[in-house]
C-alpha cells in the first residue's frame, strides 16, 4: 500500500525539482527577454515572467495576484486530498498519476507567486512572478483577408511562452479527458441466471 502512495507523490516531487531548477538557471544566466535557441526558429528559451496563471494569462492588480496565490494554493490541497482519495479507494493508476502531474504542477508555479518576491528582492510574500521559458512558434504566417476579424494579421502557432510545471499540469488534464472513459468505466454486475436460486427437489 505504501508503493501506492510512493510513487505518484515521488514523481510530483520529481517535476517540482525540476521545474524549480529549470527557473532558477533561466533566472541566473539569462536577462528578461533573452532567447537561446534550441531548435532554430521553431523552439527556444525565451526568459519571460508574468503575474498570473498558465501560459501568460493573468488577474489584473495585486489584489487580483494575491487571490490567485492563495487560490493556487487551496487548489493544491484539494488536489493531494483527491490523489488520497483516489489512492485509498483504488482508482485507475493511470488516473491517480495524471493528478499527480497536475499537483505538481501547480506547486511548481505556487512556489514562484510566493516566494520568488522575496527571493529575488522584488515583492513581498505572495506576490511573486511565475519564471516562464519554453517557447515553441512552430508555425508563423498571416490570416488571409477573406478570414473575419484577423484577415491580414499575423499568427503564431505555438504563441504562448510555458515552464514545466503549465506542461505537467497540461498533459495531466489532457491525458484524463483522452482516458476518462477508461479510469471511470464501472463494472456491471452479471445478472443471475433466470432459474439460478431455484433447488433442485
Amino acid at each position: 500500500m505504501k508503493a501506492a502512495y510512493t510513487k505518484p507523490f515521488l514523481t510530483a516531487l520529481l517535476i517540482i525539482i525540476a521545474d524549480q531548477l529549470i527557473k532558477v538557471w533561466v533566472h541566473s544566466h539569462m536577462y528578461q527577454g533573452e532567447e537561446i535557441k534550441f531548435l532554430g526558429d521553431r523552439g527556444m528559451l525565451h526568459y519571460t515572467e508574468n503575474n498570473g496563471m498558465a501560459f501568460g494569462m493573468e488577474l489584473g492588480g495585486d489584489w487580483g495576484k494575491l487571490a490567485l496565490t492563495l487560490f493556487r494554493i487551496v487548489a493544491v490541497i484539494a488536489i493531494a486530498y483527491g490523489i488520497v482519495y483516489l489512492i485509498k479507494h483504488k482508482y485507475h493508476r493511470g488516473l491517480i498519476m495524471n493528478g499527480a502531474l497536475i499537483l505538481a504542477g501547480a506547486v511548481g508555479n505556487i512556489i514562484d507567486s510566493t516566494f520568488y518576491g522575496i527571493v529575488y528582492h522584488y515583492a513581498p510574500l505572495f506576490h511573486g512572478r511565475v519564471v516562464d521559458m519554453f517557447y515553441f512558434p512552430l508555425i508563423s504566417g498571416n490570416f488571409p483577408k477573406w478570414v473575419p476579424v484577423w484577415g491580414g494579421e499575423d499568427f503564431i502557432f505555438f504563441r504562448p511562452v510555458f515552464n514545466l510545471a503549465d506542461a505537467s499540469i497540461s498533459i495531466g488534464v489532457i491525458l484524463i479527458l483522452i482516458f476518462q472513459k477508461h479510469y471511470f468505466k464501472q463494472e456491471v454486475p452479471e445478472e443471475s441466471a433466470p432459474n439460478s436460486e431455484m433447488v433442485e427437489e
